[in-house]
């Protein structure tokens, strides 16, 4: 395998030429004039080339040594400029963010909220990525994700913003022609919807206050990747439906559906910024993810919820 070219000691070469001395590139690059001395050393070994003629008083540069300052001096520079370029990203919020978001909260939730986010900050932009598959963030180079739920433990960074509750719901035309469960396990005997992405997409888990735990695993004619896929068939009185509030929260307050099984509670979840491990993190990710903890609470809140109807 070819060797990699030796960067450093190039970037010292074009240094030296650029200043004609070897003390005053030592000084420059906050280096021994020893250090200096070697890496073009190293380069003149390497290449097979004397690059200078040295003598106590001058230095000059041999044909070789000129020939390859130019090609040395731009490295230098684009290398230069490279690292001035990310130094004023990671400093001042510019460039893309690549955020991957749930698909109905990224529409109702998200988005509304970007327009103001560009007036804030106008040299960031975000890709905007709408899925309820779990992405992998660093294996397809996502800067952020939202994620609703209870997170396993990994080696990425969580930052939890608000709780979001789930609801078992029903239209009131089902639960008059079907009647109404009291307990989880009667979910069995029921027309359900599945999510696909649930941890457990088949099994719905519950917990009553003294402690009970109860899984059933509901079967119907709907299974979707989507919640909100269920929502017509749900109001039209054709199953029940386990689903988060930001979801269903508006079709509560209306009466178009009632939330069942009032004394058992589903495992909560919540809504989380989740990136990668590592860091320090670019000044445009900072800045959109401390705007979505920011903003995202209070819009999630203001929506209209009405009395909730429940048994």
């Amino acid at each position: 395998m070819a060797k990699l070219p030796d960067f450093e000691a190039l970037a010292i070469f074009a240094k030296v030429v650029e200043l004609r001395s070897f003390a005053g590139a030592a000084s420059e690059l906050a280096m021994s004039k020893a250090t200096v001395s070697k890496a073009v050393t190293r380069l003149e070994e390497r290449l097979g080339a004397r690059l200078f003629n040295r003598t106590s008083r001058r230095l000059a540069l041999t044909d070789a040594g000129h020939k390859l300052a130019e090609r040395a001096t731009r490295l230098l520079v684009d290398g230069e400029a490279a690292e001035n370029e990310a130094l004023a990203q990671s400093v001042a919020p510019r460039g893309l963010v690549r955020l991957a978001v749930p698909m109905t909260f990224g529409i109702k939730a998200v988005a509304p909220l970007l327009p103001e986010f560009f007036e804030a900050y106008p040299e960031v932009s975000v890709d905007l990525h709408l899925s309820d598959a779990t992405v992998d963030l660093i294996g397809e180079g996502f800067d952020m994700a939202v994620r609703i739920a209870r997170l396993p433990d990994s080696s990425l960074i969580a930052r939890r913003l608000f709780t979001m509750p789930r609801f078992t719901v029903a239209a009131p035309s089902y639960l008059k022609r079907h009647g109404r469960p009291t307990h989880p396990m009667h979910l069995a005997e029921h027309k359900c919807f599945a999510y696909a992405y649930l941890s457990t997409p088949n099994v719905w888990h519950y917990t009553n206050s003294a402690g009970e735990q109860a899984s059933v695993r509901p079967g119907g004619q709907l299974r979707v990747n989507n919640g909100e896929a269920v929502m017509p068939a749900l109001i039209a009185g054709l199953g029940i439906a386990e689903l988060p509030e930001f979801i269903v929260g508006e079709a509560i307050s209306s009466g178009e559906v009632e939330v069942i099984l009032k004394d058992w509670k589903q495992a909560e979840g919540a809504v989380h910024l989740v990136t990668p491990p590592g860091g320090p993190r670019p000044a445009r990710v900072e800045a959109l993810g401390d705007f979505l903890a920011a903003k995202l609470p209070g819009t999630c809140k203001r929506r209209p919820r009405g009395k909730v109807k429940a048994s």
